[in-house]
């Protein structure tokens, strides 16, 4: 089998023997097939497909290199586009069979032990997913505020800004984004900021550091800030109340799998405020922060469609460094 987790910024690939044992892994660049097309996105993936198989002692030929891909894709929003991605690596003739998915379902399926739960991923921007292991599943089509999405590293990164903005010009409550934010980019003020940003003297980037300055000034009882804060944790039990609810877990014991560099990052601030949430509407979901990679749990989605056995996903498991809060 190969894995496949493919983001914005990085792909991570791993060959994997039926029983779980991982023969080869590699790493390549991002993957946007929202900008080159479905077909030239996975055409970009066959260097780091080479590179797995020659780890493995395998080369790519006229033959499928293995049984089935198992490839969970950031931007793989909708059905159409698993569609169009599936028959891009159908294509290509690297495997006998295809699955594709969103990344989300990486994120859940390595935070559990069967295909059954939630999983609230936080990074840069929001998603959602649950599945059960009757196949059936429930997700978002996470496409930002045209689809009804608030939150992740960007949205609070303008939130901030947004906020001293308006607290520098006394169109807002007074916040200590106000002075963290310039101190942070080791300017004088905010006015100086906002130019360094409006003129390209920094790259707009870098706006996304305004996300830890938010926690930084949240955790030290900031009231704006924490407003913020609190949005974004109704936001993020919101999506996994809604996919609760539509899997008819609402009332079941079920672990709530939460990831991504905001979700991960251990801001206790944020964590606390999701829990209680949760806790107040779900009262029998369990909450896990999961920091995995997420290759692994394209693997064991992978292991989990030729039926292997715990053996397997043990086996697969343990070659990675896991570490579950």
């Amino acid at each position: 089998m190969l894995a496949f987790d493919a983001g914005n910024s990085k792909t991570d690939v791993a060959l994997v023997a039926a029983d779980g044992t991982v023969l080869g892994t590699a790493r390549g660049g991002g993957f946007e097939p929202q900008k080159v097309g479905p077909d030239a996105a996975v055409a970009g993936l066959e260097a780091v497909v080479h590179a797995a198989a020659a780890e493995a002692g395998l080369r790519l030929g006229s033959v499928p290199l293995v049984q089935q891909i198992s490839a969970c894709l950031a931007n793989a929003d909708m059905p159409i586009e698993e569609q169009w991605l599936t028959a891009a690596f159908e294509a290509r003739g690297w495997a006998e069979s295809v699955y594709v998915t969103n990344d989300t379902f990486a994120l859940l399926r390595s935070g559990v032990d069967e295909p059954r739960g939630v999983a609230v991923v936080c990074g840069a921007g929001i998603n959602c997913s649950g599945m059960l292991p009757d196949g059936r599943t429930a997700r978002f089509p996470a496409l930002g505020k045209l689809t009804g999405d608030w939150g992740g590293g960007a949205q609070l990164a303008e939130e901030a800004f947004w906020s001293a903005s308006r607290a520098d010009d006394g169109r807002g409550p007074a916040t200590a984004l106000l002075t963290a934010l310039p101190a942070h980019f080791g300017l004088a003020s905010l006015a100086a900021l906002i130019e360094a940003f409006h003129f390209g003297e920094l790259p707009e980037s870098r706006q996304l550091e305004a996300a830890p300055v938010l926690f930084k000034v949240a955790a030290a009882g900031d009231v704006v800030a924490l407003g913020i804060i609190q949005q974004q944790a109704e936001e993020i039990v919101a999506m996994a109340l809604s996919a609760l609810r539509r899997l008819d877990l609402l009332g079941e014991p079920v672990h709530v799998i939460l990831g991504g560099g905001v979700l991960a990052g251990g801001h206790s601030v944020l964590l606390d405020r999701v829990v209680r949430l949760l806790a107040e509407a779900a009262p029998k979901a369990i909450p896990r922060v999961v920091d995995v990679p997420p290759v692994v749990g394209a693997a064991l989605l992978g292991l989990d469609h030729t039926a292997a056995g715990s053996a397997a996903q043990a086996r697969l498991r343990a070659t990675f460094v896991v570490r579950v809060a």
